[in-house]
């Protein structure tokens, strides 16, 4: 399957509709949000919820406002043995109005240089498959042509089976191999592997953040690659994270990616490559609005696509995005204004368009 653009599930900040935007902003803040999980014994239940209103704007279209339920998930987690764990979470797709099978893993934690998975989950790949949506700095990820292009059933997910380990805190290392025709149609196995280097403080686990708010000083670099049939799909990712010594967090975000034959965000094109840079800063300033304390945070983003080898001439995609958010509780509460702007230098594949909007995530 490939990662395409979905105009009306993913968005932007505030132009024309300030009011509405600042009506849901107070909504959120004089309710006071609470966040609690739920232990059944050794078990874990908790439940992420991610919506959002979204002003689109298409050159030669109408102008589209859609309040939009982008996520909901449920999440089980629990051991078998000291040894043995298992992993169980459902997603809503607000493409298809239905939920489907988002992880399903049986784990086996050895230690932490051997640790093997087998089931549905996310494979070996680049650092924004790895932390998601609910785990990205940006609110419209997968909308760049770059992030997380490679091939997937569900949600970033393939099916299959895969080692991995971290040695010395430094180096984490993962490698599988994946079914193919429930991904891509054809029969023949996806290899997948990943290698990072964690140079400042170290990530614990198999899935990352896209930031860490200030609780660590990071300094990553990861390469990642999935082979079939001769066909590829690589990437190189970077993560750059330092606390101030007047508690701001700035952070610097990249990516390079090469879908060749493997994956992409256009169907109909063969190849594509391209990169993005991404840089934010966390205001040090609790700001207190009604019951709710939280942070504002500043973050703007630039990505080139370029889509070649395909039906119709070549053509780049230029994606630039600004989000100004109040992180409340980090991941677990959040508000996040944003403004996209996305532009092809062929219209005749896709028209330019902007989006802007205000998103709301609540994970327990």
């Amino acid at each position: 399957m490939y990662r395409t653009s979905f105009r009306n599930r993913f968005a932007a900040s505030f132009p024309e509709r300030v009011p509405v935007l600042f009506s849901l902003f107070g909504l959120i803040a004089s309710g006071g949000l609470a966040s609690a999980q739920v232990n059944l014994g050794p078990v874990t239940v908790g439940a992420g919820l991610q919506t959002s209103y979204v002003n689109t704007n298409t050159t030669g279209g109408n102008d589209t406002n859609n309040f939009q339920l982008n996520h909901i998930r449920l999440y089980v987690n629990g051991p078998v043995t000291d040894t043995i764990k298992f992993m169980f979470n459902t997603d809503y797709d607000s493409v298809t109005n239905k939920i489907g099978i988002l992880d399903a893993v049986a784990q086996f934690e050895f230690s932490p240089q051997v640790n093997v998975w087998v089931g549905r989950f996310l494979p070996p790949s680049d650092r924004a498959n790895l932390y998601g949506p609910f785990y990205s700095h940006e609110w419209a990820v997968y909308t760049d042509g770059i992030q997380d292009g490679y091939p997937f059933v569900f949600q970033g997910r393939d099916n299959g089976a895969m080692y991995w380990g971290t040695f010395a805190k430094k180096v984490k290392v993962s490698a599988g191999v994946f079914d193919g025709p429930s991904s891509t149609g054809n029969s023949r196995i996806i290899g997948a592997a990943r290698v990072q280097i964690d140079f400042w403080d170290p990530e614990d686990g198999y899935y990352l953040n896209g930031t860490y708010y200030g609780d660590k000083n990071l300094l990553a670099i990861g390469g990642a690659t999935q082979v079939q049939d001769g066909r590829t799909a690589t990437t190189v990712d970077f993560l750059l994270e330092k606390k101030l010594p007047n508690a701001g967090v700035f952070s610097i975000e990249s990516e390079y990616s090469n879908y060749n034959g493997l994956g992409g965000y256009q169907a109909a094109y063969r190849d594509s490559q391209g990169a993005y840079g991404l840089g934010s800063y966390l205001f040090p300033k609790v700001v207190h609005m009604g019951k709710v304390n939280g942070k504002f945070e500043i973050l703007g983003k630039f990505a080139k696509a370029d889509y070649t080898r395909g039906i119709t001439a070549s053509f780049d995609q230029k994606t630039t995005e600004v989000n100004f958010n109040y992180v409340i509780k980090q991941f677990k509460a959040r508000v996040m204004t944003f403004y996209k702007d996305t532009r092809y230098n062929n219209n005749k594949v896709e028209p330019n368009f902007w989006q802007a909007g205000v998103g709301l995530q609540i994970q327990m």
